[in-house]
C-alpha cells in the first residue's frame, strides 16, 4: 500500500508540474485566489534576505546580498582622479551592473543582457538623487585630486527583483567602504601610501591620515511589486515577472521619503490606490532592510 501511495503522490506532483509549465498564469492565479504564492509566501511578503559585508578581500568595499535566490555581489575600487572643472571640490561615482551567462538561462554567452544597462542607469539615478553620498567627501585637493569610486555589481543568480537586490548590495558595499590613505610625493602628486615605491619621498602628513568611511545619509531601499488584476505581489520571482506584466518599483530613503518610482511598461494604472498600497508595503520593507543592514555592519565590527 505504501508503494501505491508513493506512486500516486509522484503522479500527482508530475501533473501539477506539467500544469504549471503549460498554463503558468492559470497556475499562479489559482494560488492568488487563496491569497498565497506557489512558494507559500503571503502576497505582500518579501523573500528571506541576507547580507554579508567584505565579500571581496581585494576591494575597498564589498558586499553580497541575497533576496530569495537572487544574488548580487558588489565591489568598490577607489582611484585618484582629476576633478571636473565645474565641480573642483567633488569626487565621482561610476556604476556598472553585470549579468554574466551563469546568472540566468535567458542570458546568452557573447550577448549583453538587455536588463543590464537599464539596471545600471536606475542604480546611478537612485544613488545620486537620494543624496546618500556627499560627493564633497570624495575630494582630496580642491581642483587637483579627488576620488573616483568604481562600483561593479555582478548578478550571480537572477531570480526576480534584480534592482532591489542590486541596490541593497550597493548600499551595503558603500557601508563597508574603507577609503585608502593617500599622501603627496616629492613631485606634489597624490599617491596611495600602500603603493608608495621604496625610496619615494612622502610628506610627513598624508592628505588623509587613516582609512576612513563615508557618512551615508538618506540611504535608499526599494521594493518591486507586481500588479495583477486586484492583487499586489511584493518581491516577485523571475517566473512571476515573466507572466505578469505590470511591475512597479518604489524607492524610499531611510526616513521613508519617496526617492523615485519606476514603472516600466504595462497598462496605464486607472487608480492611484494601487501605488499607495505599494508605497505602504515598501515602508514596511525599509524597516526590515535597515535592520538587516545594521546587523551586517555590527557583525563586521565584531569580527
Amino acid at each position: 500500500m505504501g508503494s501505491a501511495n508513493a506512486s500516486g503522490d509522484l503522479s500527482s506532483e508530475m501533473e501539477v508540474d506539467a500544469f504549471r509549465r503549460l498554463f503558468p498564469l492559470r497556475f499562479h492565479e489559482r494560488h492568488l485566489l487563496e491569497s498565497i504564492r506557489p512558494d507559500a509566501r503571503p502576497l505582500g511578503k518579501a523573500r528571506e534576505t541576507t547580507l554579508a559585508l567584505g565579500a571581496v578581500a581585494s576591494a575597498d568595499g564589498s558586499a553580497m546580498a541575497k533576496i530569495g535566490c537572487t544574488t548580487m555581489l558588489a565591489a568598490i575600487k577607489m582611484e585618484v582622479m582629476t576633478p571636473a572643472t565645474d565641480s573642483p571640490d567633488e569626487g565621482c561615482i561610476a556604476i556598472d551592473f553585470h549579468m554574466p551567462p551563469i546568472c540566468s538561462p535567458l542570458v546568452r554567452p557573447g550577448r549583453p543582457a538587455e536588463a543590464a544597462p537599464v539596471v545600471s542607469k536606475q542604480l546611478s539615478d537612485t544613488i545620486l538623487s537620494s543624496g546618500m553620498i556627499n560627493l564633497k567627501e570624495l575630494s582630496l585637493v580642491s581642483g587637483k585630486a579627488a576620488w573616483m569610486a568604481y562600483l561593479d555589481i555582478y548578478c550571480l543568480d537572477a531570480d526576480g527583483a534584480l534592482f532591489d537586490a542590486a541596490l541593497l548590495s550597493a548600499v551595503a558595499a558603500f557601508s563597508h567602504l574603507q577609503i585608502p590613505v593617500v599622501s603627496l610625493n616629492d613631485d606634489g602628486r597624490i599617491v596611495l601610501v600602500s603603493d608608495g615605491i621604496e625610496g619615494t619621498k612622502l610628506e610627513t602628513e598624508p592628505v588623509n591620515k587613516d582609512k576612513r568611511t563615508l557618512k551615508l545619509r538618506s540611504i535608499p531601499f526599494s521594493l518591486t511589486c507586481i500588479l495583477h488584476k486586484n492583487y499586489i505581489l511584493a518581491d516577485p520571482t523571475a517566473e512571476e515577472e515573466s507572466i505578469m506584466e505590470t511591475l512597479v518599483t518604489v524607492v524610499l530613503d531611510s526616513s521613508c521619503q519617496l526617492v523615485s518610482l519606476y514603472k516600466p511598461g504595462g497598462p496605464v494604472l486607472a487608480h492611484t490606490s494601487a501605488i499607495q498600497d505599494c508605497v505602504a508595503l515598501t515602508r514596511q520593507r525599509v524597516k526590515e532592510l535597515q535592520s538587516i543592514l545594521n546587523e551586517a555592519i555590527a557583525d563586521m565590527e565584531v569580527d
